[in-house]
């Protein structure tokens, strides 16, 4: 099986042992990786902020990269739910404003090949137990695209609890919001706090050593507050538990 990575623009500038952590993951499984070099931004904090038509050469960029491969795989809720759940609606709008269909066709091409890590993991793949190894107690936030756009329930919890030597505790109150957002964090820095410093004192309640998420756009709002904090609880991605095992750790 041939499956592209979409790394997205946080996982490339600023969490990059995440991208390659997929990679050592999908590889194990017996995916073949292909990483198309023509990727860039989805166009997410654009449409967010209501530059609609400047979205668009990304979308027919991110079309063109990702052209051939019958699945496109992304360890980020978010852009995932950018590319499956507005893409399509950008084309409409486009077509309905009298400029033809190439974008809609674009996006209706490749919405449905693209997969959230989890959900290609169980969905495509059929396994929870990827072979994984991390010895520490673990606490699961289920970031707000993930939860409610794509409709992950607990596939994330599945894998996490597959892993050897992991303890996993329940996030109390894991269902609400950090308060990132994306750009809501930056038009609503005050709220955006106060909500991500609940959301880390649930999980400090927890006594976890790692508070785990699908998407660092998230864990980097979280990650930030902890230190802040001085908190000891540290913020990391599941793909980089999922890779980890006794043969090769963490680092």
């Amino acid at each position: 099986m041939r499956a592209a990575l979409f790394v997205t623009c946080v996982n490339d500038a600023l969490y990059p042992r995440t991208g390659t952590a997929v990679v050592r993951l999908l590889e194990r499984l017996g995916v073949d990786v292909a990483f198309p070099a023509a990727q860039s931004c989805c166009g997410q904090p654009q449409y967010n902020t209501g530059y609609r038509h400047e979205t668009e050469p990304l979308v027919r960029r991110t079309a063109r990269a990702f052209a051939g491969y019958e699945y496109v795989v992304t360890p980020s809720g978010s852009c995932a739910a950018m590319i499956r759940e507005h893409y399509p609606r950008i084309g409409r709008k486009a077509a309905a404003e009298g400029r033809g269909g190439e974008l809609a066709e674009a996006a209706a091409s490749l919405a449905p090949r693209v997969y959230e890590l989890t959900e290609f993991l169980v969905d495509v793949l059929g396994v929870t137990d990827v072979g994984a190894y991390f010895p520490h107690t673990v606490t699961y936030h289920p970031s707000c695209h993930g939860l409610r756009g794509l409709g992950l329930g607990d596939r994330p919890r599945r894998l996490l609890a597959a892993v050897k030597g992991l303890d996993l505790v329940e996030l109390p109150g894991a269902e609400e919001c950090c308060g990132f957002g994306g750009t809501f964090a930056v038009k609503n820095p005050d709220v955006s706090t106060a909500m991500g410093t609940d959301k880390i004192a649930a999980a400090a309640a927890t006594g976890a050593r790692v508070l785990c998420g699908a998407d660092n756009s998230c864990l980097a709002h979280l990650d930030g507050l902890l230190r802040r904090a001085d908190s000891p609880l540290k913020a990391l991605h599941l793909a980089e538990i999922l890779a980890a095992t006794e043969e090769e750790p963490l680092p």
